[in-house]
């Protein structure tokens, strides 16, 4: 499985076979392929550095040919790595130009016609999109499928001899490339460049070279570039956009840097033949630079040394770079070529004195009980570099295939790290953990060959989601589990992807894939069932996913989806269970707009709390909704509150001028604008008493007679307030009937005061009060002592001895304090402040209240003699009582 074979000239490079192709021979050689082994960039997107995961192969069988019958189609199939088919299906679209996989691992077919149509990893149908009308006219010639820091990238050369591309085809956004100078035909090699996140395309036109971005197109030339070339047959852009190959039709091979500013070395194939495909062979953070070079049955590796190594190809192969080496594919192998890793090459190598070397041959001989272990870890301690050894042996595993010698580079760093006292152990777990991984994942029926590097570049996080992709839940489940990952971002992560899938098994009845996938999530934390039942309403099983939502615990995720769905007095039910009233409101709005009135008005009825809660909302925004809902429910209360709140709603006389529509020049004199100012006040009037009117029939109908007479006398005080307005002037409508009478008393019109008050049977106490205030607050002190001597006061003269006071008037207070009666004496006496009078008042009434209450009011040696005065007749009259009894 991971045989090695490595050229003795040259130990840094070595081909591995690795999986041994599983897809049937092919008596024809394919038409069109497309490999993603590695390919996205998901875990390094920040740094832009370029990543693939090995995967799959796109073939494309029987392609169009001009002899072939037309009922011959093209056969797409798609297989893993390791040669396991993960689907087929009959092409019937128009001819395919390239194959390419996306970073996301989508498969995509780059048609004569400039539509590029999407397919998933097993074959599933997901999307199409256009390269636009320019290249729908002029057909496509080539095209390239490449990636950058932005996403998966499209590039089109049309029959016009133009370039279109797109640097990201989940964000299509298209882009003309400038034309270039004298093309009239085919360029004979072209690729695209990734370069200060522009992207650039560079082509061969005979002897020159171009160099395309979104503006501009120069020509350029490679320095050192050896003499006599007519033509470029072939380049090659490195994985990381940093070098550049160009194969030219003397032979010669010149590789230098991407910005063509720096030669690297230049290397004679003596080969003229254009080749198949060249592309670069390298590791990274590796100083050493190669290519690799495919003819029909011989394939090169060159670099910086003057000699190459040979391999001879046994039938037609494919060439795919990556991150550290290059694929072979052929119709029957799977190989990889790569440089060998310096920790590898420093142990194996032939009479290898390493300190790796010699840790290894020190645990082998352990094993065999020999006395030569001991020799072997001596000289590494003696040399100091039992440390490096062991670092050495842990590394190395890493980049080995075969488990066995992985078993044996890691039992030597153990063997190492018990001569060591403070070896940190974190190292030497987590290669053993990240090779179990790899294992795994590198198994046959998986077909997912990572190499260590591309393993670390990758992270475990974009390598479950490649099992997840290929529905290998198990793997990645028993993966997360090994790893102890946490479960959010592991274990329910994958189970909620698993139930996914589950829901789009359109074989299975919807109560048994929702029981099924109950049984297997349970309530793991992370997982949303509404996500899993919004996937299974996109599959059209709209019962499954209200089926999956009855298990979502959180309403809030229920009803938006129940609302998507169209099952609106459901997701109603669910809001109301919640408790949640803005979840209610919300579906209340989206039942509005959904129902024509009268199926929305009976949803209401059904749903008490929702009807409660519509009419909190009409009452703010809705006011002509909110009294048909009364109607509708023959509300006639509420009805009539209804037209009492609209009656007092109504707009302002004084209001905006603006609302009225008053401009410059509108009225001709200030007569006329009194008089438009008298109609509208007059208007309002009327269509505020028709309101009142109609809450007053309203509460009749209720049986509601004390609100019926009330609002009926509201009806006659706002008609009175329109009358004394025209009649007295001032502001009197909107006022209560208390504030109505005051205002006539503080205007001087006592009679319409009274005759008000008699109208409205506002009682005598009431009255006096009203008018005691206002006069108080006029300080028109006559006329208040008029008023008091017009006849006996009904609320007595205690009142007016406390409106004075609290006028700051004792003079007149006093006037009124000796009319008070005998039971308020006291308590007026002290409001005027004669506290010794009071005090004789109690004494003489021997009231032991009114005793203590002037004794409060008893302070400092002034009123030292009154209080001892009532401490004396308190005592006396202790002694009457004790006599008595």
């Amino acid at each position: 499985m991971a045989a090695t074979v490595a050229s003795t000239r040259d130990p840094d490079g070595r081909k591995r076979k690795w999986l041994p192709g599983a897809w049937r021979p092919l008596s024809a050689p394919l038409a069109l392929h497309g490999c993603s082994l590695f390919q996205p960039w998901i875990a390094t997107r920040r740094t832009g550095t370029r990543l693939e995961t090995p995967p799959s192969t796109a073939l494309l069988r029987h392609p169009w040919r001009k002899e072939k019958a037309a009922s011959v189609r093209p056969v797409l199939e798609i297989y893993s790595a390791s040669g396991l088919p993960l689907a087929s299906l009959l092409w019937k679209s128009g001819p395919v130009v390239s194959l390419g996989w996306s970073a996301e691992e989508e498969l995509l077919c780059v048609q004569e016609d400039g539509a590029v149509l999407v397919y998933g990893l097993h074959g599933d149908f997901q999307r199409h999109f256009s390269m636009g009308n320019e290249v729908l006219q002029n057909r496509v010639l080539d095209a390239r499928i490449f990636h950058t820091e932005f996403g998966s990238g499209v590039a089109i050369l049309t029959g016009a001899h133009r370039f279109t591309l797109s640097t990201n085809v989940g964000d299509l956004k298209l882009r003309r490339m400038p034309e270039v100078p004298g093309l009239q035909s085919m360029p004979s090699c072209w690729t695209t460049l990734c370069q200060d996140r522009v992207t650039h395309i560079l082509l061969a036109v005979g002897p020159d070279l171009y160099l395309l971005d979104h503006a501009s197109c120069s020509a350029v030339t490679p320095p050192g570039l050896a003499p006599g070339v007519s033509s470029f047959l072939q380049m090659a852009v490195s994985f990381t956009y940093r070098h550049l190959a160009l194969f030219t039709d003397t032979g010669h091979i010149w590789m230098g840097t991407a910005s063509l500013k720096e030669k690297l070395c230049e290397f004679n194939c003596n080969i003229r033949a254009p080749p198949k495909q060249m592309v670069w062979c390298s590791r990274p953070r590796s100083k050493v630079r190669a290519i690799v070079v495919a003819w029909e049955r011989r394939l090169m590796v060159v670099g910086n040394a003057p000699e190459s190594i040979q391999f001879v190809l046994d039938e037609d192969s494919y060439l795919v770079p990556e991150l550290d080496g290059v694929r072979i594919f052929s119709r029957s192998t799977h190989e990889f070529l790569h440089e060998v890793p310096a920790a590898s090459e420093e142990i194996f190598k032939i009479a290898s004195m390493a300190p790796g070397a010699l840790l290894l041959e020190a645990q082998k001989e352990y094993e065999k009980e020999s006395q030569k272990a001991d020799e072997y870890l001596r000289e590494i301690q003696e040399l100091g570099q039992l440390t490096q050894a062991v670092q050495q042996c842990i590394e190395a595993a890493g980049h080995e295939h075969r488990p066995d010698m992985q078993k044996s580079l890691l039992r030597a760093a153990s063997f190492g790290k018990c001569f060591l006292d403070r070896f940190p152990p974190d190292s030497f777990v987590r290669m053993c953990q990240d090779l179990r991984v790899l294992n795994a994942v590198r198994d046959y029926h998986i077909g997912i060959p990572l190499t260590y590097s591309q393993y670390k570049q990758l992270t475990i996080q974009v390598l479950l989601d490649r099992l997840v992709l290929r529905r290998l839940y198990p793997l990645a489940i028993q993966i997360c589990e090994y790893l102890r990952l946490p479960e959010v971002q592991g274990v329910s992560r994958i189970l909620a992807h698993w139930a996914c899938y589950k829901v789009q098994q359109k074989d299975v009845s919807d109560e048994d894939v929702a029981r099924a996938i109950n049984q297997k999530l349970g309530d793991t934390p992370g997982v949303s069932y509404s996500d899993i039942a919004a996937r299974a309403y996109g599959c059209g099983r709209t019962e499954l996913a209200i089926k999956l939502l009855e298990y979502e615990p959180r309403s809030g995720e229920q009803v938006p989806l129940l609302l998507k769905m169209k099952r609106s007095k459901l997701a109603l039910s669910k809001a109301i269970e919640s408790g949640d009233t803005d979840l209610v409101f919300t579906v209340l709005l989206h039942l509005k707009n959904e129902l024509n009135r009268g199926d929305f008005f009976m949803t209401l009825r059904n749903q008490p709390m929702a009807l409660s809660l519509y009419r909190q909302y009409c009452k703010h925004q809705e006011l002509e909704t909110l009294k048909d809902l009364y109607n509708q429910d023959d509300n006639h209360q509420e009805l009539g509150s209804f037209h009492i709140r609209a009656s007092y709603a109504a707009e302002e006389v004084w209001g905006p001028w603006s609302g009225w529509g008053l401009g410059s020049g509108s009225f001709s004199s200030d007569l006329g604008l009194h008089i438009w100012c008298t109609l509208h006040v007059e208007k309002r009037i009327e269509g505020r008493v028709a309101a009142l009117q109609t809450a007053a029939d309203a509460f009749y109908k209720a049986r509601n007679e004390f609100a019926a007479k009330a609002t009926e006398e509201q009806m006659r005080l706002l008609r009175l307030q329109r009358r004394l307005e025209d009649e007295l002037g001032g502001h009197f409508l909107d006022k209560s009937l208390h504030n109505t009478v005051t205002t006539l008393i503080l205007g001087g019109h006592n009679k319409r005061a009274e005759q008000l008050a008699r109208d409205f049977r506002i009682p005598d106490k009431r009255l006096w009060w009203l008018k005691l205030t206002a006069l108080a607050d006029m300080e028109d002190w006559e006329e208040l002592e008029k008023f008091s001597k017009s006849k006996k006061s009904p609320i007595g003269y205690l009142p007016f001895v406390e409106i004075c006071m609290k006028q700051h008037n004792k003079y007149e207070a006093k006037k009124y304090a000796s009319r008070v009666g005998p039971e308020q004496k006291v308590k007026a006496l002290l409001l005027v402040g004669d506290v010794s009078q009071a005090a004789d008042v109690a004494i003489e009434h021997r009231n032991e209240a009114e005793l203590s209450l002037v004794l409060s009011y008893c302070t400092g040696a002034t009123d030292g003699a009154i209080a001892d005065k009532i401490q004396r007749a308190r005592a006396q009259a202790q002694k009457k009582t004790k006599l008595k009894s």
